[in-house]
């Protein structure tokens, strides 16, 4: 399942992010690849303990955390620190997988449950730069208004095509999500949305919307690992 989010950061925070991370010093986004990723990765990465990055990223951790959208798909149990990168003169990440088990700088470990791309600037800054995810019905491409973020299962093969003209900024992380299973958390995605259009459309005092958000928490009760 793959959801697009839009507008987790307003544009004056896009804006205020991307002036800090003008500022920052970026280095070959290699020295963070695996054994396998190494081959195919070509960008520049912001080091994640620079203060422009904790900065940055706290201002996303606080952005998403008021985001019920991005709740609902992903019922976060916990995320990694949000990294950044660039990608520009025709620097491109080749198709891989994530890692199943993340690490964080201060060693805590994550299972990678979902993948999240953040992107800082507007499709019109870039030629190419397209993130194509794959799943079994083909490769979706993904080129978001700076400020919306795709969520996508760590899963999934995927790569970043070349960027031929101006640079692409972006923050990605990754999650472990209270709900293991992505059948089962996208069940609980479609059913979250039906309770919450009834209730707009009904009352949340209506007796059916109340049954049905009793059989939601039922569900998560019966699935979630916390």
């Amino acid at each position: 399942m793959m959801v697009h989010i839009p507008r987790v950061l307003s544009p004056q925070q896009v804006a205020e992010c991307r002036q800090l991370l003008l500022q920052a010093r970026w280095s070959d986004g290699k020295s963070t690849a695996g054994h396998q990723a190494i081959t195919v990765k070509d960008n520049l990465q912001l080091p994640v303990d620079s203060a422009e990055a904790k900065a940055v990223g706290q201002v996303i951790l606080q952005a998403l955390e008021r985001n019920p959208l991005f709740i609902s798909a992903a019922l976060p149990q916990r995320i990694l620190a949000p990294r950044f990168n660039c990608y520009q003169g025709g620097q491109a990440y080749g198709l891989h997988v994530d890692n199943a088990i993340m690490a964080s700088q201060g060693g805590e470990r994550i299972r990678s449950d979902l993948s999240a791309t953040l992107f800082l600037t507007d499709p019109q800054e870039y030629d190419g730069g397209e993130l194509l995810v794959e799943d079994t019905l083909g490769a979706h491409s993904v080129k978001l208004p700076a400020g919306d973020l795709i969520l996508y299962p760590s899963s999934s093969l995927h790569r970043v095509n070349p960027v031929t003209r101006g640079a692409r900024i972006s923050s990605f992380f990754w999650l472990q999500s209270m709900v293991r299973d992505a059948g089962e958390r996208s069940l609980l995605f479609q059913l979250d949305n039906s309770v919450q259009q009834l209730n707009r459309e009904l009352g949340s005092g209506h007796a059916g919307c109340a049954q049905l958000t009793g059989v939601y928490h039922n569900l998560l009760r019966r699935w979630a690992e916390v």
